[in-house]
């Protein structure tokens, strides 16, 4: 078993991991790129992320030893599949990747289970029931605009206009206020309130992404007790519950992204409403996409065991 090699890919907007592992799980090599998001950052772009954390997680192993191979990918186009067969033919590698969604492996990088449900909050947030490894029904995720209720950019945003609020009524100072009037303007403070509120403003507006930057510090405020901080993140936690209730229907609830994988209110308050379910955080999604990759090369008796090896 350990002379075989499986590729798993992690292509997101913001970075792409690549894990190569033996199929008794050892990790072999391990690599990070650039974004590898088609569709948010171009075909060739993606390609280019991947391939290079590929090259490097390969190291001086054989690409003719790789049985099998899973890219999770965010944005996943048509084109993406020819594409990288082809770096993968360019490194010996026998074949392509088969190329599946991110949620998917979001979900499996929490459980072995086949059957369950991912809750995903990060920039953006969403949830999927899972059966077989495979989404079969999506909740939200719906974008920064209209959807992704309880995400970071949800949350920033709420701050960010909590904060606008406060300073167009000349209320006093709170942690949240000082937090986001940091983030955004520094020591380059208004003359005024008003103009401390128009200068943020104008921020948010010319990069309305920097607001989901602010999800961090809203929780930093709520746990330093702020009253707005803690009421913002009480409605994201109650927003992310109603979202997987509405596809949850048994199994693991897997928890992903930055929000609810790291310690925080939002995580705190969204497990508690969770109670009475088996709720399990998401690890590494590179090893999982390698595990995934493997799971029909494995014995069945000893998938689920290898599993935390794949994803330490």
């Amino acid at each position: 078993m350990t002379y075989s090699l499986v590729i798993g890919v992690d292509a997101g907007a913001t970075s792409s991991r690549v894990a190569v592992h033996a199929l008794d799980g050892t990790r072999l090599g391990y690599a990070r790129a650039g974004a590898g998001n088609p569709t948010a950052h171009g075909l060739d772009k993606a390609v280019a992320a991947i391939g290079g954390a590929l090259r490097e997680a390969l190291g001086g192993h054989s690409g003719a030893r790789v049985v099998a191979s899973l890219a999770g990918v965010a944005g996943h186009v048509r084109e993406l599949e020819p594409a990288l067969g082809k770096v993968w033919a360019d490194l010996g590698i026998p074949a392509g990747p088969r190329v599946m969604g991110d949620v998917e492996i979001a979900y499996v990088a929490g459980t072995p289970a086949p059957d369950g449900t991912l809750l995903l909050s990060g920039t953006g947030a969403i949830a999927a029931r899972i059966a077989g490894h495979r989404r079969v029904v999506l909740a939200d995720g719906l974008g920064w605009l209209l959807g992704d209720a309880g995400s970071g950019f949800w949350i920033g945003r709420a701050a960010a206009k909590a904060v606008v609020a406060g300073l167009d009524r000349a209320a006093p100072s709170s942690p949240l206020t000082e937090l986001v009037l940091d983030h955004f303007l520094g020591a380059e403070r208004g003359d005024s309130p008003r103009d401390s509120a128009a200068r943020l403003v104008r921020l948010a507006q010319a990069d309305h992404m920097r607001l989901a930057a602010l999800a961090a510090l809203v929780c930093r405020a709520a746990a330093e007790g702020d009253p707005v901080a803690l009421d913002i993140t009480r409605r994201a936690a109650g927003h992310l519950a109603d979202t997987v209730h509405r596809v949850h229907e048994g199994g693991p609830i897997v928890l992903a992204g930055s929000v609810l994988t790291n310690d925080g209110p939002v995580r705190d308050t969204v497990i508690g409403l969770l109670a009475g379910e088996t709720v399990a955080t998401a690890r590494d999604a590179a090893g999982a996409a390698a595990w995934l990759a493997a799971h029909d090369l494995l014995p069945e008796r000893d998938r689920a065991a290898l599993h935390a090896r794949f994803t330490p």
